[in-house]
């Protein structure tokens, strides 16, 4: 009886432990936001939506932001791209299939318009949340103070100029003052439009979620592959964990509980 309480107890404190761990991620993710994170809402498994995503990156990303731990050819391979497709779409500033996405930038130049050199995004999704680069791509607006012109919501004080303003167009951010015993403090209600971008807010929408989906797919290449794998080994430990116990009941039969 004494083992079965030990067993149950290991049990509990394991699944609690996984639960904490969830739990933690999503703090993490959607910790620090000045504004309510949307659910970036992506699909790894589409490959349309991660060929458009490509797409992006390369052009509106890749010249800042490099991506060193993917290689062209896996993406190729990945999306299903012939090696022509590859070269001709994606590769503007590579010359094998097999090397990574690095940044057409050079760091001291990087250095001197931003004061900063731009991260890879490699890992970014990971490390932040897909949610919250979703909400950060959506959340530039018009800050006449800052050196680049616009500020983002979440990223106070952010030295990336806003790269899709041609796309989005510029937006106003409206902040409410509220009291509190440390003084006046702002918090962000909407955006308001100043002036049209190429798309409409439903195609830009669509854009940045296909950015988001790829960068997503690039943080780790083979996670449809793990999940798939996830799968047969739950259903291995289930018929596993049935044979163990019924074993279990055959040999303490005879052993008074």
């Amino acid at each position: 009886m004494l083992r079965r309480t030990a067993m149950y107890k290991w049990l509990g404190l394991s699944l609690g432990f996984i639960v904490a761990l969830g739990g933690g991620s999503a703090a993490i993710a959607a910790g620090g936001a000045a504004m309510p994170l949307e659910h970036a809402d992506n699909d790894v498994s589409n490959t349309a939506s991660l060929q458009r995503g490509a797409r992006n990156f390369m052009n509106y990303c890749s010249g800042c932001h490099s991506a060193k731990y993917v290689r062209f050819n896996t993406i190729a391979a990945d999306l299903g791209l012939s090696e022509d497709q590859l070269i001709d779409n994606l590769m503007f500033n590579a010359e094998r299939p097999h090397d990574t996405i690095e940044r057409t930038m050079r760091d001291e130049d990087a250095i001197r318009w931003f004061g900063t050199s731009p991260p890879d995004l490699s890992l970014i999704p990971r490390s932040r949340g897909i949610d919250y680069v979703y909400n950060f791509l959506q959340a530039f607006y018009v800050d006449p103070d800052s050196p680049t012109g616009v500020d983002n919501v979440l990223l106070a004080g952010t030295s990336m100029p806003h790269v899709l303003w041609e796309l989005q167009g510029y937006q106003r951010a409206i902040f409410t003052p509220k009291e509190s015993a440390s003084g006046t403090e702002y918090e962000f209600d909407s955006f308001e439009p100043v002036t049209a971008g190429t798309m409409s807010a439903v195609e830009f929408d669509g854009f940045v979620r296909d950015t988001v989906n790829f960068l997503d797919y690039i943080s780790e290449p083979v996670q449809l592959k793990r999940r798939v794998l996830g799968v047969w080994v739950l259903m291995f430990l289930t018929v596993f964990l049935i044979i163990a116990m019924m074993l279990k009941k055959q040999i303490w039969k005879d052993v008074p509980s």
